[in-house]
């Protein structure tokens, strides 16, 4: 396991205090996170967020689905200004959210409410990278994010650990994509994380992501 080691000081730090201050304040309006603590913010959102950097190119052109609060798409940007990110959720009140947290951290980013199926069907290929954290089991996640990439990206999956990679490879081969590396983090608090990378070889068949919940209902 590595152990994390992101320095954040300087504007980092002010922009990170900014975003903690407004989760805080907006949390009981858009019920957006659990933690409350100030330091569990900084360890379980934005250290943890930040951890997929390690598989993201330089002027990557990044989509988060299932963004919630902004994460990990916002702490990216403000780690990794050199890439572009597209915050996609099916709740508008979330949307809404992140669209006022990027006005005052003053991040630029491109915002959508749809839902991640639909998203993807109007959206095919038009990413570099598509990121995704606590948003579904992996099989089903990769459904929704694999027409998302161009051929040559990568879909970056935020897990605990990789128990659940042979429960996709049924999902790897219908939609183009291999399983590359994973990436192995230990937080603060001694929490595991596993950064998952699947590269796309292949175009996904447009019939990916099936609509009408069938990615949840009927996982590949």
């Amino acid at each position: 396991m590595k152990d994390i080691d992101i320095h954040i000081d300087g504007e980092l730090r002010k922009k990170l205090d900014d975003y903690c201050e407004f989760l805080l304040s907006e949390n009981e309006k858009y019920n957006l996170t659990a933690i409350t603590d100030k330091t569990e913010i900084y360890n379980k959102h934005f250290a943890d967020s930040m951890l997929g950097a390690v598989a993201i190119p330089q002027g990557a052109c990044v989509c988060d689905i299932g963004c919630g609060a902004g994460f990990p798409s916002v702490p990216l940007k403000l780690l990794r200004n050199d890439i572009s990110i597209t915050l996609v959720d099916s709740i508008g009140k979330r949307v809404e959210f992140c669209r006022m947290l990027c006005a005052k951290l003053c991040v630029e980013a491109q915002f959508f409410h749809e839902r991640a199926e639909d998203f993807a069907q109007t959206h095919s290929e038009r990413f570099d990278v598509a990121v995704a954290r606590a948003v579904a089991p992996l099989n089903i996640l990769l459904e929704y994010t694999a027409q998302l990439i161009r051929t040559g990206g990568a879909i970056v999956a935020y897990k605990t650990d990789t128990s659940e990679l042979p429960s996709a490879e049924n999902a790897c081969k219908l939609l183009g994509l291999q399983f590359e590396t994973h990436h192995d983090f230990t937080l603060n608090d001694g929490s595991r994380r596993s950064i998952l990378v699947f590269r796309k070889t292949t175009h996904t068949p447009k019939k990916y992501p099936r609509g009408q919940n069938k990615p949840r209902k009927q996982p590949l």
